[in-house]
């Protein structure tokens, strides 16, 4: 049987520390993954539901966004992927009666993991101004509100319509249409938080802004480069596609301020060789200072244009502008620099380099490792040029891979969430609906909060996720949200937005991936899009946790319905009655959604076209990939200092927590930990054990405080420490983004100690 929900927040003070793991998966994997899943769901609904995760006749997981091959295992999810499903379908609910038992009030001061481990929403909940109780709420009442703050701005400007990764094709569609009917271009998303910095990079180097590998180019490489990643605990089905490609020869080099158990070893838990020995992933391990990858590529790509035949002359000549800009300033990388920058001794880069010429084809990977910086867009262009060099684009087994974190985040883009529309995508929309849409640009996440907190925003509307979690300067953004009119979040699971609130708030409960959707016409699928530009359908099995759930193309078509009124001529009714009206109209306004229901109704779905990809065409300004100069930059930190990441634990997904354990690094039962070198840590007196308080330094002189962080003693690179967010975003300012992409600079973050006792 499922096991009833915490009552009490769990103590968090006094966090265990025990020996690092030097292997991923395996036993313990699968261990954990049927426990977490009993204690959600039981072990008879465990075995219905996980047999359906990534299956094609199944659903799709509302995890990671990693792409399965043609041919699937049966159980063809990973640890972190079934603790998603779980969390999902789990028996646990959370009905009016909590809400009267947990004001606001109360649930403020609980953890997000205590949130999360309370179960489904089940009915819509409405939170009256100047109350501090949710009380269950009518649909019809519900969207009435939403429709009267909405209707009572002075701007469509002043709402903003935020969207998770986790939000389908189908419904990212709609709320996109929805937004600029009503007339604003304000569609944030998790994206501008992740890899915006990524797709402004590839936009302007290759033309589209999404990776241009498959499966089949890992699986077929030589050499894999695997940047600012960890996949073990962030996307553990790709350890199958290294140790695959592995087998082929294929070799591996990581690049991490951290060792990181599943890029040292992977234990299959799909073979019985696999659960025992496991198989050795990374051949090179450059244990990089945070924020040195631009220097590092640089003077690689220095190193390459200084070898005889080492650079795709025929490639360059044919396919690419710029390189005579980029190649001078290449030229000009040195050593002493480069050391300095990515705390690197010359030999390894050495040996880096011997294996980057004995490939013949190369692909880079990369996350939030290299986005979440300053300077990150300018890293990962170089990144480019390193692949442009040795024609590492456009050719099997060879290519740019930014893995995305969320099930459809690249989908939710590839639909029109985006707050920079082009118009060449808004021309389209517009002729199928027959609407005006605003051609001024909208906000982002960052731009978004700002609004808020500056009053030039009033409601703020959230299609999934943990806006409030997930999101930079806590205390900032959370005076931002307390600012809005109104505050609104279509959710299945309750997280730390719920407690921070507008004037007035609605929870909208909606169906998840494992839910059946049954609408007027029938069963209903949603469609997604993963990491390497597949589509395909998710159907869930799973009876909904309520009867008054409504899925999320529902909510919007009625929330239009409700706003827009007679006076629109989109077919809202329609949509919610059959999504296959909506995908209808996605094909003709999406290039490569053409005869969408169709592709979508074979097996597996279909692969989206890429041109640099599939006829090594680039769209771009020029016509031609583009090479790029920009000055190599890296962050210096004052004296007494370190430079801190952000991360996840591995009982984590995004900001959902599913444990207080990171068994891969060795810690249990909490989560205010601070990873620091040991000899950074005599340097600056910090014992294995004390407690200490974080504070942030950054040029705006505000004092940014993360109190109570126990000191870990570990092998990161000096000069760097790393911590788990949410707990340590309220150190990251608003104002510290990458530039061109706006990212929130995460991975980055000076700090300096001030010790506390235990």
């Amino acid at each position: 049987m499922a096991t009833k929900p915490p009552t009490g927040d769990p103590v968090q003070d006094a966090p265990q520390v025990d020996d690092v793991q030097h292997a991923a998966a395996g036993l313990p994997a699968v261990a954990h993954s049927l426990i977490m899943a009993r204690q959600q769901m039981g072990l008879r609904r465990t075995a219905a539901t996980l047999l359906k995760v990534n299956q094609k006749n199944g659903f799709d997981c509302p995890g990671c966004a990693w792409p399965e091959g043609d041919r699937r295992h049966t159980a063809e999810f990973c640890e972190n992927g079934a603790k998603a499903v779980a969390e999902e379908a789990t028996l646990r609910r959370v009905t009016p009666d909590f809400f009267a038992a947990h004001p606001v009030s109360d649930l403020a001061g609980r953890s997000g993991y205590w949130l999360g481990q309370q179960g489904r929403i089940t009915h819509p909940m409405y939170l009256a101004e100047g109350s501090d109780t949710y009380e269950a709420v009518t649909w019809d009442r519900a969207f009435a509100i939403l429709a009267e703050e909405l209707k009572a701005l002075s701007s469509p400007d002043e709402a903003l319509f935020y969207t998770s990764g986790r939000t389908s094709n189908e419904a990212a569609f709609l709320l996109q249409l929805f937004a600029r009917e009503f007339g604003t271009n304000n569609l944030p998303d998790c994206s501008n938080m992740c890899h915006e910095s990524s797709g402004s990079a590839l936009t302007e180097t290759i033309g589209i802004g999404k990776g241009s590998v498959s499966l089949d180019d890992l699986h077929e490489a030589d050499l894999i480069i695997v940047a600012g990643q960890n996949p073990g605990t962030n996307h553990p089905r790709m350890l199958s596609a290294l140790e695959k490609a592995k087998r082929a020869g294929a070799k591996i080099i990581s690049v991490n301020p951290l060792p990181e158990a599943g890029l040292e070893r992977f234990k299959n838990p799909q073979t019985p060789q696999g659960m025992i020995r496991g198989t050795a992933l990374t051949d090179l391990f450059l244990q990089i200072r945070i924020g040195g990858d631009q220097a590092l590529f640089r003077l690689l790509n220095k190193l390459v244009l200084e070898t005889e035949g080492a650079v795709d002359t025929a490639f360059v000549a044919e396919h690419t502008h710029g390189f005579e800009e980029f190649a001078a300033a290449a030229r000009e990388a040195d050593w002493d620099t480069t050391l300095a920058a990515t705390g690197l001794d010359r030999a390894s880069i050495e040996r880096a380099l011997a294996m980057v010429l004995a490939s013949k084809r190369t692909i880079v990977c990369w996350a939030m490792g290299l986005t979440q910086h300053k300077h990150s867009v300018p890293t990962i262009r170089e990144v480019v040029n390193f692949l442009l060099l040795r024609g590492n684009i456009g050719r099997p087994g060879a290519g740019v891979c930014p893995v995305r974190g969320h099930s459809n985040v690249q989908g939710d883009r590839t639909m029109g969430i985006f707050e920079r529309p082009s118009d060449a995508f808004l021309d389209a929309l517009d002729r199928e609906f027959g609407i005006v849409s605003p051609r001024h640009h909208g906000y982002d996440v960052v731009r978004s909060i700002e609004a808020l907190r500056d009053g030039e925003a009033r409601v703020f509307f959230a299609m999934g996720g943990n806006f409030v979690g997930a999101t930079p300067d806590t205390d900032v953004t959370e005076a931002a949200m307390r600012r809005a009119a109104l505050t609104v979040h279509v959710s299945t699971k309750l997280n730390r937005s719920h407690a921070v609130t507008g004037a007035r708030a609605l929870i909208l409960p909606t169906l998840g991936r494992t839910d059946k959707d049954v609408q007027a016409s029938g069963k209903q699928f949603v469609t997604v899009e993963d990491s390497m530009g597949m589509v395909h359908a998710s159907r869930g099995n799973l009876t909904p946790a309520s009867p008054h759930l409504l899925s999320e193309p529902a909510i919007v078509a009625r929330l239009a319905r409700a706003v827009l009124g007679p006076a629109s001529t989109t077919p809202w009714e329609e949509f919610e009655k059959d999504y296959a009206t909506i995908r209808d109209r996605v094909s003709r306004v999406v290039p490569g959604f053409e005869d969408f229901n169709a592709r979508v109704a074979a097996p597996g779905g279909f692969q989206l076209p890429h041109a640099p990809r599939d006829e090594r065409r680039f769209p771009t300004a020029t016509g031609l990939a583009n090479f790029t100069a920009a000055p190599v930059e890296y962050p210096e930190l004052p004296a007494g200092r370190l430079l801190l990441q952000t991360l996840r634990s591995h009982d984590q997904y995004n900001t959902t927590i599913y444990g207080l354990d990171d068994r891969y690094r060795g810690i249990k039962g909490g989560r205010r930990v601070v990873l620091v070198n040991p000899d950074d840590a005599r340097a600056l007196g910090l014992a294995d054990g004390a407690y200490t308080d974080l504070v942030g330094e950054w040029r705006d002189g505000t004092e940014r405080r993360a109190p109570g962080f126990r000191v870990v003693h570990y092998p990161t690179a000096r000069g760097c420490a790393a911590a788990y967010y949410p707990e340590t975003n309220v150190l990251v300012p608003l104002g510290a983004t990458a530039d061109i992409s706006n990212t929130p600079a995460s991975k980055s973050v000076v700090v300096r100690f001030e010790n506390t006792t235990g």
